[in-house]
């Protein structure tokens, strides 16, 4: 089937970067948006857009009925969910289809298998694909789930079923303690999921975050697209991100993608999806475990498209009109080095704040390997009630250093005045010496906080000053450069 229209069921910059795809492709497009959103970007990107009701995301961006009916009243044949919002949710892929329209995702029952982690794991298991040693206790009770943890050993983690993004998971030192964190587990879990489910795995010590990008259509052809190390992140969300991964070797590679191919395989996946592991050890030694399976695009996809050279949207409006994947395996390949840096509206000298007001002054850098995913204009509003980020820079050159470099340099000629960003702790952390030197885990940012978030120490009106000198006119020598350039003269902090 030939796709004509496709609604996306987001905001931000994924909308206004699958309506980018679907232009190219010569697909019609429509936004949707809350009353939040009503001078928002992706609002003008669009071909039609479509109100879906007031800012709360529970009554317009997570109603299902609304967004339906907007698909009807635009005569849509498709919808994207993007990531976040409805994306995982299998009633509505389910919705999608009774209703005559594509879901441009995998199938509803993967998505429902692979949402529930003991699921997932024990899936996996069958596949074969390595999973950290671990338990799910039949006994659900807080003192079944502690006689679980006995016999896994400490320190261990207990974890949410239904969880995601660190919510319902706490760590289990030692007996004495356990009992108290594993009721706030099944609280939070309660709160967050509407199940209280938990389970028991193995805690490792500083381990790695790295995920594979998996690829399959509905004729059964699944394929990888290399690695994303994921291991700088802050209470369990990604920050930067990076590819390839400095931790493992080329042998490793081929094993963690074969077993993400089985994982996809397993559950006959049909779109985009990311299979996560956990790494402990590095290079040959290193030994990788199953966490869970991401069954939609990711935030970081940009970094795959970087050194795979590949369109991952363009490839899902593909094998949504029932076309083959447009690569095989010996296809693809990872040239040179890419990073992505989530830039947030959020202050990480007031502990991360999330920040909500008017973008004053807003600037993106540009230049040859620099690409910028962004959901903003200059003089927009920036709501409170949605996720905080702002923009993505994603750059990419022939070496990690080099890309490295690349990133700090665009990010000090990227100015935001009216509210505080993370861009100058961006800054700090790509410029540590451990990140630099690859010697990173999931705790690296906690390990290094107080001297990657110290205060601020400018006035909000020296970097105005700053910001219109940069703006004023292009630097043509290093010196004018750094004379110009805010986040070098004021020590990288903006108020």
């Amino acid at each position: 089937m030939t796709l004509r229209r496709v609604l996306v069921a987001n905001r931000g910059e994924i909308a206004i970067r699958i309506f980018r795809a679907c232009r190219e492709a010569s697909i019609e497009t429509v936004a949707v948006y809350s009353d939040a959103d009503v001078d928002a970007a992706h609002v003008a990107a669009a071909d039609p857009a479509v109100r879906i009701g007031p800012p709360p995301a529970r009554e317009s961006y997570l109603n299902v009925d609304a967004i339906l009916a907007a698909a009807r009243d635009t005569a849509a044949d498709a919808i994207h969910p993007g990531y976040g919002f409805l994306s995982e949710n299998p009633q509505f892929a389910r919705a999608c289809e009774a209703a005559g329209l594509i879901f441009i995702g995998p199938a509803a029952e993967t998505i429902e298998a692979m949402g529930s982690k003991i699921a997932a794991r024990t899936a996996m298991e069958t596949a074969g694909v390595p999973v950290v040693p671990g338990a799910t206790p039949a006994d659900q009770s807080d003192d079944g789930v502690l006689a679980a943890a006995r016999s896994i050993g400490f320190p261990a983690l207990v974890k949410a079923s239904a969880g995601g993004g660190g919510k319902g998971m706490r760590l289990l030192s030692d007996a004495s303690s356990a009992l108290e964190e594993i009721r706030a587990a099944r609280r939070e879990a309660e709160s967050a999921f509407g199940d209280g489910t938990l389970y028991i795995e193995r805690y490792v010590e500083r381990p790695r975050h790295v995920e594979i990008q998996v690829f399959g259509d509905s004729h059964g052809n699944v394929v990888h697209l290399f690695e994303r190390e994921c291991s700088i992140q802050r209470r369990h969300q990604k920050v930067i991100e990076e590819s390839p991964s400095t931790a493992i070797s080329p042998a490793v590679r081929q094993r963690m993608g074969e077993a993400a191919v089985t994982a996809a395989s397993a559950t006959r996946y049909r779109g985009a999806g990311t299979i996560e592991f956990l790494l402990e050890g590095s290079g040959e030694d290193a030994r990788f475990y199953f966490l869970e399976m991401n069954t939609r695009l990711q935030v970081e996809h940009p970094v795959t498209e970087a050194v795979a050279g590949v369109d991952l949207v363009r490839a899902q409006l593909s094998v949504a009109s029932g076309e083959r994947l447009p690569w095989t395996q010996d296809s693809l390949s990872q040239r040179g080095h890419a990073l992505e840096c989530r830039v947030y509206a959020e202050d990480p000298a007031a502990g991360f704040l999330p920040q909500a007001g008017r973008l004053l002054l807003y600037r993106e850098p540009a230049g040859p390997g620099i690409r910028i995913d962004a959901g903003v204009i200059e003089g927009a509003n920036v709501p409170v009630m949605y996720d905080p980020l702002l923009a993505k820079l994603t750059v990419s050159h022939e070496s990690r250093a080099a890309a490295i470099d690349r990133a700090i340099a665009a990010l000090r000629t990227f100015p935001v005045l009216g509210i505080r960003t993370n861009i100058p702790f961006l800054i700090r952390v790509l410029d540590h010496p451990g990140f630099r030197s690859g010697r990173i885990h999931t705790g690296f940012i906690d390990e290094h906080l107080d001297a990657l978030t110290k205060p601020p120490a400018v006035t909000h009106e020296a970097l105005a000053a700053a910001a219109t000198a940069t703006t004023a006119s292009a630097p043509t020598t290093g010196e004018t450069y750094r004379a110009k350039d805010p986040w070098t003269a004021l020590d990288g902090w903006g108020r």
